[in-house]
């Protein structure tokens, strides 16, 4: 997760989230609430979140270099992310 959100804002407007799934992951098998987190568009207009996902084969140099080169602004410097690991053994 980035974006304001993560930060100190008083009063946070979005929420950011780069996802790497699965190599296996079948966005086609979702549907209903699901579904529209992973339609970049829909989750915009209807959750306010700006979704960011891949397949793990296609980080390329691997899941820690994509998510260090998420972390890369524009102008340079790098934004606070907050990882979230799925615990599934619950």
């Amino acid at each position: 997760m980035f974006g304001s959100y993560v930060t100190d804002k008083p009063a946070p407007r979005d929420f950011d989230v780069f996802m790497v799934m699965d190599d296996d992951f079948d966005v086609s098998a979702l549907c209903g609430e699901a579904a529209v987190v992973f339609d970049h568009m829909a989750a915009d207009t209807y959750e306010g979140a700006s979704v960011f996902w891949v397949r793990r084969m296609a980080a390329l140099g691997g899941e820690e270099a994509a998510i260090s080169d998420w972390q890369g602004k524009r102008d340079g410097r790098k934004r606070g992310i907050v990882e979230v690991i799925a615990d599934d053994t619950q």
